[in-house]
């Protein structure tokens, strides 16, 4: 599916990973992980990569952000390579430090955007607690802040390692939904990581399903639920089943 710039003349992602092989440790042999997985990510869309542990999601992020430059292929993210964030499955806050100071941390000093951290914290809800530390935040609220701390930075890419794994689900829906708002306010280009099947349709403009054995992208599939739609059950269980019975 290819991509092209937008009206901002921002560019495409353009990912091509011909080979990702973990070595062989001990007893354990080789193993293939990634293999011809090539795609193109449109400016300001949100492509979710989903499938089940062990098919290389992560490891594919990994590639992207450049954490993992040991594969065969190539990654091009365009001007945007320096306008990256990372938000990860645990939200890495740092404990002697406050919430505030954990989203000004991700800062030069004197960087203008300070000037917008309450803006921020007032959008994520944790205005009232901003001096708290990590410690007494329950995890809902330390995934908000996390978000915070992605945002603040105003990526044009934002690459998101499963952010709303192992949360109750009232709290991941509303964490959701929240993704959503933030998204829609602050445009970026999302890669967003996850084996949840309905979260990857709730959020998704376009979905890339991976397989474990396969070791490349078995379905591309673009996502057209309205706003309501992405909140209502039903729409997203007909819409599983249209991707995910295939």
């Amino acid at each position: 599916m290819a991509a092209v710039k937008d009206a901002n003349g921002a560019a495409p992602i353009r990912v091509s990973v011909r080979s990702k092989v973990f070595p062989a440790v001990g007893d354990r042999e080789a193993q293939l992980v990634l293999k011809d997985v090539s795609f193109e990510v449109a400016p300001r869309s949100f492509v979710v990569v989903t499938g089940p542990s062990g098919c290389g999601k992560s490891t594919l992020l990994n590639i992207i952000a450049g954490l993992d430059r040991d594969y065969q292929g190539s990654v091009d993210l365009g001007p945007a390579k320096d306008r990256l964030a990372f938000i990860f499955q645990t939200p890495r806050l740092l404990p002697w430090r406050t919430v505030y100071e954990n989203i000004a941390l991700a800062l030069p000093d004197g960087d203008p955007r300070h000037a917008k951290i309450p803006a921020m914290l007032e959008d994520v809800g944790l205005s009232q607690a901003k001096n708290a530390y990590p410690e007494r935040l329950s995890l809902g609220m330390q995934r908000r802040a996390a978000l915070a701390r992605g945002f603040i930075l105003e990526p044009e890419i934002l690459l998101m390692d499963e952010p709303f794994v192992s949360l109750d689900d009232p709290t991941a829906v509303s964490l959701r939904s929240l993704l959503t708002d933030l998204w829609h306010s602050h445009p970026t280009t999302v890669i967003f990581v996850t084996h949840d099947r309905a979260e990857a349709i709730q959020l998704g403009t376009r979905i890339l399903r991976l397989a474990p054995g396969k070791a490349s992208v078995v379905q591309d599939v673009t996502i057209n639920l309205t706003e309501a739609q992405r909140h209502d059950r039903a729409a997203v269980l007909a819409e599983q089943n249209r991707i995910f019975a295939a």
